[in-house]
């Protein structure tokens, strides 16, 4: 069994032992922590949280769970039920709440849950505010509420509707040029939360041709969870099967978009926000953002009609923070993550469906053939075993003057980029390893690349 604990909540597989796995007990021990937080921060004043759960087959227990140990220290808990991590992020400012919590594991297997942790604005809570979270749970310092004080709990399923209609009054979002181009898609929802929203979602763009696939919100996941290529087989041959113009998948918890081009190929997770971007800035120019092991088609793209593009660090938190210092229009990361601040800051794939349709719709072409109108990159992800004494640091800093003629990025770890290639070194928190991604026009290329830094590094080592 495993639990872990973060700064960005607590996340671990079902059963087992206190503090090992999931248990009951520590998800009453995290809510309670959080609530306790919620309510400091409130300066101790009658406080709201909104809560929604993907469809996971632990789902109902652990709400239930954390619903009542946010009632028990005098919370209201406004609860979406069967709802979506955007969705969520979108209702907590709404609510005028005080925070959320959102009961996801996002891509990870069905055994696997976690409370993921939001702020006032609907917004992941800092590293130093998830420190806070960490810290009164490991005291335990709660205190809760006198039998008159309890908090309530209200049912709240207006949320589809409401998460939706912020979307079709988004100026960008072009439900007539949808319609009118008559799309046919086929929807791989994973049988989770998506089931339900992206198909509501197609409807009110009026998209008529709607094929579900995996679609019933069972938490039975019938494929792993993750939206990569190699779990992707089944949409790609239905799309193929019946002919159709788009496939759209999307994990769990409707964060994450990937795309499945007319001839069953795959449009690349990577290439999502690019796709979202180009709309955007073809509409509102301006700076975009994704984090340091995103690809650099963004950047190319942003450049290429003479606005900024700015990396972050890993991480939703950080783009989301260099989005804000950049007043970026557009950001996300490559994991099929788009973040679009006119709605929210947080991945939404709801409203990356509405743009990405809106953009094919105007242009006019097939997914295969936008998808290849875009630079094309190909990242190659591998990691290099290190000795526990052995300082990582030392060897990044070395990695960073041996390639000091180039243009490097030390906001996370070191990024080298050497004309359009680059490579982006990071050092894991938790064990002596060096994570190494790199990109280049293609596979073999980017795995030289990472074979070639690889090589130096043990030279250095």
């Amino acid at each position: 069994m495993t639990l872990i604990k973060s700064i960005s909540g607590i996340r671990g597989t079902i059963g087992g032992k206190v503090n090992e796995g999931l248990t009951p007990l520590d998800a009453v021990k995290f809510a309670s922590a959080y609530g306790t937080w919620i309510l400091a921060r409130n300066g101790g004043k009658k406080s709201t949280v909104v809560i929604g759960r993907d469809a996971r087959i632990s789902g109902k227990m652990i709400s239930d769970l954390v619903s009542s140990s946010l009632v028990g220290l005098g919370i209201d808990v406004i609860n979406l039920g069967l709802s979506t991590t955007p969705t969520v992020e979108v209702a907590v400012p709404l609510e005028n709440a005080q925070g959320g919590i959102i009961l996801t594991a996002s891509h990870n297997p069905k055994q696997w849950n976690a409370l993921k942790l939001l702020n006032e604005k609907g917004e992941f809570i800092s590293g130093d505010d998830g420190k806070e979270v960490l810290a009164i749970a490991e005291s335990e310092s709660f205190n809760y509420a006198e039998v008159d004080d309890l908090g309530t709990i209200t049912e709240n399923d207006t949320y589809l509707k409401k998460h939706i209609d912020a979307i079709l009054d988004l100026p960008l979002v072009n439900k007539t040029a949808i319609e009118v181009a008559n799309f046919s898609v086929v929807v791989d929802a994973v049988n989770s939360t998506g089931g339900i929203f992206v198909p509501a979602m197609l409807e009110a763009l009026g998209v008529k041709q709607i094929e579900k696939l995996y679609c019933d919100p069972t938490g039975h996941f019938p494929h792993n969870p993750e939206p990569l290529p190699e779990h992707l087989l089944d949409l790609s041959d239905k799309i193929k099967e019946l002919n159709s113009d788009i496939g759209i998948t999307v994990d769990p918890d409707v964060d994450r978009l990937a795309l499945v081009c007319e001839d069953g190929t795959m449009f690349g997770e990577e290439y999502t926000l690019v796709a979202v971007a180009d709309y955007v800035l073809s509409k509102t120019p301006g700076a975009t953002v994704s984090n340091l092991s995103s690809t650099r088609a963004l950047r190319d793209v942003t450049e290429a009609i003479g606005q900024s593009y700015f990396a972050s660090a890993v991480g939703e938190v950080n783009v989301v923070n260099k989005m804000k210092a950049e007043n970026a229009v557009i950001g996300g990361e490559g994991n099929g993550g788009v973040i679009y601040p006119e709605l929210h800051y947080g991945r939404d794939s709801l409203v990356g469906i509405a743009l990405f349709l809106s953009l094919l719709a105007e242009k006019k072409m097939t997914v295969s053939e936008l998808r290849n109108s875009y630079p094309s990159y190909t990242i190659s992800k591998n990691k290099i075993q290190l000795t526990p004494e052995i300082d990582v640091d030392a060897v990044l800093t070395t990695m960073a003057n041996k390639y000091a003629d180039q243009e490097i990025d030390t906001t996370d770890g070191v990024k080298i980029y050497i004309e359009k290639e680059w490579v982006h070194l990071r050092k894991s928190n938790t064990e002596p390893i060096i994570r190494i991604y790199s990109e280049s026009k293609n596979k073999e290329a980017a795995n030289a690349l990472a074979e070639r830094i690889i090589n130096e590094i043990k030279s250095i080592i």
